[in-house]
């Protein structure tokens, strides 16, 4: 198994433990791959959920251009909620779960089709 495989893994035992949903593994590997090498790199590969700046890169960068989904507070409230979901303590929120998580909360699975 390659690096990336063990990563996916990974984000398949934190949605599994962390987040009490069994993934879809071919959906969370082509997040995983959409992610491109932010996933290797220890700060790029999580999200700062304490920072507003980085919440609105998640709902800019992802959910309003590669979602294709349109500005509105249910943008912010699905963030808020997956990340709740994650856990609030859990420190390393990994950001390819993050998508994986927001992309089924608006099912836009066909985005990775």
């Amino acid at each position: 198994m390659g690096k990336r495989d063990d990563l996916i893994a990974k984000y398949a035992d934190d949605l599994k433990n962390k987040c009490g949903m069994t993934p879809d593994m071919d959906l969370l590997t082509k997040v995983t791959i959409g992610c491109g090498p932010a996933i290797y790199n220890a700060d790029a590969s999580t999200v700062a959920s304490s920072q507003p700046a980085e919440l609105e890169t998640v709902k800019t960068n992802f959910l309003m251009k590669k979602l294709g989904l349109k500005d509105s507070p249910d943008l912010d409230k699905a963030i808020a909620s997956v990340l709740d979901t994650y856990g609030q303590s859990e420190r390393n929120k990994y950001r390819a779960v993050v998508y994986y998580m927001l992309t089924k909360h608006f099912g836009k699975e066909a985005v990775y089709g």
